[in-house]
């Protein structure tokens, strides 16, 4: 503690550092088309134990606390930024999305896993639920950078699924580790954790709709001189619905993603100062969960995995995700085309590495394979879809108009306006 405190001015220049690099590194993937994600786990790895700096950082627990509440504020961000509206026409799409298209990519990741791999039965169905989600921090992250004006709502119907279907991931990943401990003689108790599952989702969705419904109110009631004060509030806010949802056994991710979409229905004091706030937020929540996921990683133990996660990253981009995108949206109204650019769209990222932390928990003793196994999946799908979104969405010919999209991502951002304290129904 007595070095910290000497040295605590050398702690906050290499902090600033740090961040500095990680703002000016969206030049540099608008520049060359890197995703950012790619640049921040790249700096996390260059700071790490085996990089550079040599900043040994061994902690999966810490971890994954970090990367649960960086998720909070990325979600929250991701829906106060969506209109209903445009996700309305698509809710039921994005639920089968977020549940169905979940376990039947999870499933099939497993057996090609158990077929191909030498991964035990139960280890290639965790590592199938581990990976079985997309991620809403590569989601919103890369679709809003990319400025792609998408047709038939194809993107509202991507953040919402990305938005939504981590509690489906979560389940899959925690039902998979319970039996893997079980000690023997013991049976697993199916309809309660079925019964859990059905809960967690109906409280998390109604509170997340009550609290979303609240919020605007509780603005237009806090009557005070500094507008500074408002963003602080929302944050309060955030932690308190996510808390009482899990307290009560809703799924708090849930909770917060839908608040944030439910807010932002109407127009309350301060809401435009308050969205810009939170907007920061999440992307200094992205830097600090990719920084620390890439500290946390040995760079030295990755090629020892490569040909395994390489087989399992273009299973799971070029099987199992079509399979889980086609067979749920089977009777949807979306072509073919469509159906393969939202396959093409289920990237991977903190989600599943966080995930990839629960086995360090149960002490299993293939925890570092997987988490090894899971990050080059990751890097994988980050680097390989996500740099070419604009690419398969012109191939597919679902962009909505490539001239006037670009006309409008070239316009400076609108004036902020005044909001009143009229509420928009």
């Amino acid at each position: 503690m007595e070095s910290i405190s000497a040295n605590l001015h050398i702690y906050i220049i290499v902090v600033g550092i740090i961040l500095a690099v990680s703002v000016y590194a969206s030049r540099l993937s608008e520049r060359f088309g890197v995703p950012l994600l790619i640049i921040f786990l790249a700096l996390g790895m260059f700071m790490g134990s085996e990089g550079f700096l040599g900043i040994s950082f061994d902690n999966p627990i810490l971890a994954q606390t970090i990367g649960s509440i960086a998720l909070l504020f990325i979600l929250y961000d991701g829906g106060l930024a969506t209109v209903f509206s445009e996700i309305k026409p698509v809710i039921k799409e994005g639920a089968i999305l977020a549940t169905v298209g979940v376990l039947v990519t999870a499933l099939v990741v497993a057996l090609f896993s158990f077929v191909i791999l030498d991964f035990d039965f139960l280890e290639s169905l965790l590592l199938g639920a581990i990976v079985s989600s997309t991620d809403a921090a590569a989601v919103f992250a890369i679709l809003r950078t990319q400025n792609l004006a998408l047709k038939n709502n194809i993107s509202p119907l991507l953040e919402l699924e990305s938005g939504s279907n981590d509690p489906m991931a979560i389940f899959l990943t925690l039902t998979v580790l319970q039996i893997i401990t079980l000690s023997a003689g013991e049976t697993l108790p199916i309809a309660s954790m079925l019964w859990k599952f059905a809960w967690q989702f109906i409280i998390g969705g109604a509170l997340g709709i009550l609290f979303g419904y609240l919020f605007p109110r509780v603005c237009q009631r806090f009557k005070v001189s500094q507008p500074g004060l408002y963003p602080l509030l929302s944050v309060a806010w955030l932690l308190v619905i996510y808390g009482c949802s899990t307290a009560l056994g809703g799924n708090g991710f849930l909770t917060i993603y839908l608040a944030g979409i439910v807010t932002n229905r109407y127009i309350f004091p301060y809401k435009q100062n308050i969205m810009s706030f939170h907007d920061a937020i999440a992307w200094m929540m992205q830097i600090i969960v990719f920084l620390t996921l890439g500290l946390l990683v040995f760079p030295s133990q990755l090629p020892s995995v490569a040909i395994q996660a390489l087989l399992l990253a273009f299973c799971l981009i070029f099987i199992a995700r079509p399979i889980g995108v086609f067979l749920p949206l089977i009777r949807s109204k979306f072509s073919i085309k469509e159906k393969l650019f939202i396959s093409w769209v289920g990237l991977r990222g903190a989600v599943p590495i966080v995930l990839a932390t629960y086995p360090f928990v149960e002490k299993l003793p293939s925890a570092s394979l997987i988490f090894d196994v899971v990050f080059f999946m990751v890097i994988v799908s980050v680097l390989l879809q996500g740099s070419t979104l604009p690419l398969f969405a012109k191939l597919f010919g679902i962009i909505e108009n490539p001239q006037e999209n670009q006309k409008i991502a070239a316009l400076p951002p609108p004036a902020p306006k005044n909001t009143s304290d009229t509420e928009k129904n």
